[in-house]
């Protein structure tokens, strides 16, 4: 009886493609899931957890997305400087008039592993406010969402 061997992806043999998305009318939380899955690479079928085996992504108009129910006033972005005092809370509404792309990097982040390998994955997110990009020459394929 012949035994099947798994085989383990290796950073040399990966392919990385390039796709492009339209964030216009969605939801936060259901794009942050599907653009994590593609980053980390789960869907093809040589993925394996400890090789970074994801696509690039280029994300447009990241300023048009939504959040559903009443979070646009409540949702509440924390961080804190490390002194006393050093709180600093925004909201949804403010976030998205500050910088509405860290809205989108740090709801994926959270959903990429937390250490150098995310660290490594997130850099390959491409995200920008209006609908033009300098990544052209890259080709990029439409990824529906």
């Amino acid at each position: 009886m012949k035994k099947n061997k798994t085989v383990y992806a290796k950073k040399e043999t990966i392919k990385r493609d390039w796709f492009i998305a339209d964030a216009a009318g969605q939801v936060l939380g259901r794009l942050a899931v599907k653009l994590a899955a593609r980053l980390r690479g789960k869907h093809k079928p040589i993925y394996s957890p400890h090789v970074d085996c994801g696509d690039f992504l280029v994300l447009i108009n990241a300023d048009k997305i939504r959040v559903t129910g009443k979070k646009s006033k409540q949702k509440i972005y924390f961080t804190h400087s490390g002194y006393p005092g050093g709180a600093k809370m925004l909201s949804f509404e403010k976030m998205m008039e500050k910088d509405p792309t860290k809205v989108i990097r740090l709801a994926v982040s959270g959903m990429l592993p937390k250490n150098r390998l995310g660290r490594q994955m997130i850099k390959k997110l491409k995200i920008y406010v209006g609908s033009d990009h300098p990544h052209q020459a890259q080709n990029p394929q439409k990824f529906e969402v």
